[in-house]
C-alpha cells in the first residue's frame, strides 16, 4: 500500500490541510445555480464540455448538467456519460434492474414499496451505500432525471469535503471520532429467509488506500442505525446533524428537471417529499459505482 506525497486529511498533517483547505475555499460555488454546466448530448460530451464538468467536480465533488435530451428515457445517457470520465464499475445492487442502473419512481406494491427512494416520502441527508460493506464502497453517483413530479422533489447537496472542512474546524477531534472503524453500525436487516443483509459497522470518514482521497459514510436516520456511544461521537454527530439542518451557504438546493443530470464523487444529499399526478411522474435513474470520477485525485486536482 502506497501512501501519497500530499496528505491534507491526516490528523498530524496541519502544514498539508491548510494548504489544501485555501485551495479549496477559493472561488468556491456559491449556488445549485453555479454546478451547472450546458452540454449538448451528455452521451458525448465535446472537449469542452468534459473540461467544464471535471473543473466543477475538481472543485466541489459534484456537476450538474443540462441537456437537450429532455424526457428520453434512455440509461444509456447516464452510462455513457459514467464512462467518459472513468466509471466503469457499477453496484449492482439489490433493487437495481437488470442493466445495474436503477429507476428510481414511486411503487405501490412489490418489494420496492417497503424502501424509502421508491415512496413519495423525503429522504434525510445520507450519502450513497452506507449500508453497504467496504469492498463495496461507493466512490461515486449519478442521477438523471426523466421526468420531475408535479411538485416537490428537489435535493440538497452538500461536497463531503466541505463538511470535513467544517467538522476539523470546530474540532478535529470530531474527524478522529469519526474516523474510528467501529463509530457507525446499520444494524443486520432481515427477510422471510433470515438475514438479507449483515451487520455493517465502519467509520464515517476514511481514505483510499493509494490516493488518499477522501470517502464518506453517512445517514441522518435515526432508526435502524446504532452510533458508537462515547461522549465526543455523540458532539461530532450533533454537530454535522446541526450543520446539515442550517442556512449554510456550501449546502446547495434546487430540483432536477427532465433533461438533468449530477454526477459527484457520492455527496451528501437529501430529497424533499413530492406528489406525483397523472401528467407528472417522477423518473430518475441512479448509477452507483465503486470507480471515483477519473481526474478528481487529490495528486491531480491539488499537484505539488
Amino acid at each position: 500500500m502506497s501512501h501519497p506525497r500530499f496528505n491534507p486529511f491526516g490528523l498530524d498533517n496541519d502544514v498539508d490541510y491548510q494548504s489544501w483547505r485555501s485551495l479549496k475555499l477559493e472561488n468556491y460555488p456559491a449556488s445549485f445555480a453555479d454546478l451547472v454546466v450546458q452540454v449538448n448530448d451528455p452521451r458525448h460530451l465535446t472537449r469542452s464540455e468534459h473540461e467544464a464538468i471535471l473543473a466543477l467536480c475538481r472543485k466541489t465533488n459534484m456537476a450538474l448538467h443540462v441537456s437537450k435530451v429532455g424526457q428520453e428515457a434512455d440509461k444509456e445517457v447516464a452510462r455513457q456519460l459514467g464512462l467518459q470520465f472513468g466509471l466503469e464499475r457499477l453496484d449492482r445492487n439489490l433493487l437495481a434492474d437488470d442493466d445495474g442502473i436503477t429507476s428510481i419512481a414511486v411503487h405501490a406494491s412489490g418489494e420496492r414499496q417497503h424502501y424509502i427512494p421508491y415512496t413519495d416520502r423525503p429522504i434525510k441527508w445520507h450519502t450513497d451505500g452506507y449500508y453497504n460493506p467496504p469492498e463495496r464502497k461507493i466512490w461515486a453517483v449519478q442521477l438523471h432525471c426523466v421526468s420531475s413530479a408535479a411538485s416537490g422533489g428537489s435535493n440538497g447537496l452538500m461536497d463531503h469535503e466541505i463538511a470535513y472542512i467544517l467538522l476539523r474546524d470546530a474540532n478535529p477531534d470530531y474527524i478522529r471520532a469519526l474516523m474510528e472503524p467501529d463509530v457507525m453500525t446499520i444494524p443486520a436487516r432481515m427477510d422471510d429467509d433470515g438475514i438479507a443483509r449483515p451487520d455493517q459497522t465502519g467509520p464515517v470518514f476514511s481514505l483510499h488506500p493509494t490516493s488518499g482521497d477522501l470517502h464518506m459514510r453517512y445517514t441522518a436516520r435515526t432508526r435502524s442505525i446504532s452510533w458508537k456511544k462515547t461522549p465526543l461521537v455523540e458532539a461530532a454527530v450533533a454537530f454535522l446533524d446541526e450543520l446539515l439542518n442550517s442556512d449554510s451557504p456550501y449546502i446547495f438546493r434546487g430540483r432536477l428537471e427532465p433533461g438533468m443530470g449530477l454526477i459527484c464523487n457520492n455527496v451528501l444529499h437529501d430529497r424533499t417529499a413530492f406528489s406525483d399526478d397523472e401528467s407528472s411522474r417522477r423518473l430518475l435513474y441512479r448509477a452507483r459505482y465503486y470507480d471515483r470520477i477519473k481526474g478528481t485525485e487529490l495528486a491531480v486536482a491539488y499537484p505539488a
